[in-house]
């Protein structure tokens, strides 16, 4: 009879599947809890590795959510970039110009079109994008732009953005689908700016 010496038990440490193993669970978690209910403990578990390695592979759940539904690059981290310089009033045209540079690219656009996609139809998939949509992009540019009642100014602000994304690149609505992108960004700049920095009248 031989005894095992030195065997582990406990979570598994990384190889070379770890990544992977750990993508796949993101996702599933990402589809069927939501962004902001989705932990990296709660990863971690489901794809049987230590939180440490989840941290080691992407670093924040922000990176793990981008990596998992494979967009091209972290829309926060760039939208972090485009509030800190300029002047807050003339962030809505500036905001239309960084997003069509970014849309009017097919492999950029490809992964964003088909999370949108499938968003307009399965409701888990419609709370995720609205989570991350909410947390880790919009919100963050409204709150730099200091304005009041700010939940309400990142509902309308979300309504022009996936409007402008569905109607341009998905439903293809001409004349827009095809408008270079300075007149779009002038058209719809003025817009943009209200809901981020112009007066709301808010019902009592």
């Amino acid at each position: 009879m031989t005894q095992e010496v030195g065997r582990r038990t406990g979570r598994r440490p990384g190889s070379s599947g770890a990544r992977e193993q750990i993508l796949a669970a993101a996702k599933r978690s990402f589809a069927e809890t939501g962004y902001e209910r989705t932990t990296i403990r709660g990863v971690a578990r489901a794809a049987g590795v230590d939180p440490a390695l989840v941290h080691h592979y992407f670093g924040t759940k922000r990176q793990l959510f981008v990596d998992a539904m494979e967009l091209p690059a972290n829309p926060a981290e760039l939208i972090e970039g485009l509030v800190a310089t300029g002047d807050p009033e003339d962030l809505g045209e500036r905001m239309i110009r960084f997003m069509l540079k970014v849309w009017d690219d097919e492999e950029n656009r490809a992964p964003l079109v088909a999370i949108v996609r499938t968003a307009m139809s399965d409701d888990h998939a419609a709370i995720m994008v609205r989570e991350f949509a909410k947390t880790e992009i919009l919100g963050q540019i409204v709150k730099a732009a200091r304005g009041d009642n700010q939940e309400l100014r990142v509902t309308l602000l979300a309504s022009q953005v996936f409007g402008l994304l569905i109607m341009r690149y998905i439903i293809k609505f001409e004349p827009l689908a095809s408008a270079d992108a300075e007149t779009v960004a002038r058209a719809i700049g003025p817009t943009f700016q209200r809901y981020l920095t112009g007066p709301l009248e808010v019902a009592e």
